[in-house]
């Protein structure tokens, strides 16, 4: 890791100047990661009008992109999606989407999981409906 922290390629550029994680000894400290594609930024299951405006989301989607997203950083990091420690979830609409992503969770840790915290926000940089922000072991 150099002076700008770590940078995956397979992940989503960010939104800022930040990295994708930085490392801390074993422990690794991942910034906010979200459900876009890396190289074209596109949104998984992001509905819009023809004015552009946004319509629906499909929130199962945006779990399996975000999962992957984390996934690419943390095995970039030389770490894994199993040295997960802490997890804090960031939903838009926590009673349209919580039993969906809570069912997800279970399907991605269906062994010994993570800690983790759901809280819902208002909003997120993007439009984007989920992001989770990391904490793991390498």
């Amino acid at each position: 890791m150099g002076d700008d922290g770590i940078h995956a390629g397979d992940a989503p550029d960010p939104v800022g100047k930040y990295p994708h994680a930085r490392r801390c000894g074993n422990l690794l400290f991942l910034s906010g990661i979200g459900p876009r594609q890396s190289g074209s930024d596109e949104i998984p299951g992001l509905v819009r009008d023809a004015q552009g405006s946004i319509v629906d989301y499909d929130i199962e989607a945006q779990c399996r992109a975000v999962f992957a997203n984390v996934r690419s950083v943390l095995e970039e990091a030389g770490s894994g999606w199993d040295k997960l420690l802490d997890v804090t979830v960031f939903l838009t609409d926590i009673r349209r989407d919580f039993a969906k992503y809570n069912a997800l969770w279970a399907e991605y840790f269906p062994g010994p999981a993570p800690c983790r915290t759901t809280v819902e926000i208002s909003r997120l940089p993007t439009p984007i409906a989920i992001e989770l922000k990391c904490i793991a072991t390498v």
